[in-house]
């Protein structure tokens, strides 16, 4: 109930993560690296799972877990975005790159 109340009141800020994500990914150099492992690695990993895990079990309430509800929301559409605009511009440029 409440997420449907955040997409409808916030819609216009979730687009513009969505299409800032989108841009990014579009712009930016894609490097096929090894990612964050180890130690930082797993502490990123730790926290995206206790901020879910306090989002789903509405641990924290009223204005704080609002809060928390919209930034995973927001930073979920952005790496949406991201992925998407990376992928689209490989496929873009992977077509325009003549044969070998």
């Amino acid at each position: 109930m409440i997420m449907a109340y955040v997409v409808q009141f916030f819609w216009g800020w979730l687009l513009a993560s969505l299409l800032l994500g989108f841009a990014m990914g579009w712009i930016s150099v894609v490097q096929r690296g090894g990612g964050i492992t180890g130690a930082p690695g797993r502490a990123l990993w730790a926290l995206v799972g206790i901020l879910l895990g306090l989002a789903v079990g509405r641990i924290i309430p009223g204005r704080f877990g609002y809060w928390l509800d919209l930034l995973l929301v927001m930073f979920g559409l952005y790496l949406v975005g991201c992925t998407a605009g990376s992928c689209l511009r490989a496929w873009v440029v992977a077509r325009s790159m003549p044969p070998a």
